[in-house]
C-alpha cells in the first residue's frame, strides 16, 4: 500500500510543482508528473538528511516533495533551454 501512496502523493506534488514553476518546457503526462513528484520527494529527503533536518529513517513531507520537484523542474528548464 505504501507504493500506491507514493504514486498518489508523487502525482499531486508533481502537479503542484508544475503549476507554480515558471516556463513552458515542462514534462507532461501522468507518468512524468508522477515520476517528477516521487523524484522530488527523494531529493528533498536526501537534502534534508544531509542538512540534518531528517533522521536516517525519516522522509520528506508533502511540502518537501513539492520543493524537491520545483528544484528538479528549475534544473530541467535550464537544461531544456540550452538544447
Amino acid at each position: 500500500m505504501s507504493i500506491v501512496w507514493a504514486i498518489i502523493i508523487g502525482f499531486f506534488a508533481g502537479l503542484i510543482a508544475k503549476w507554480i514553476t515558471p516556463g513552458d518546457k515542462k514534462p507532461s503526462g501522468f507518468i512524468l508528473t508522477t515520476v517528477l513528484g516521487i523524484v522530488g520527494s527523494v531529493l528533498a529527503t536526501w537534502l534534508g538528511q544531509q542538512i540534518g533536518w531528517y533522521g536516517p529513517g525519516d522522509g520528506a513531507n508533502f511540502i518537501g516533495a513539492i520543493i524537491g520537484a520545483v528544484i528538479i523542474l528549475l534544473a530541467w528548464g535550464q537544461i531544456a533551454r540550452r538544447a
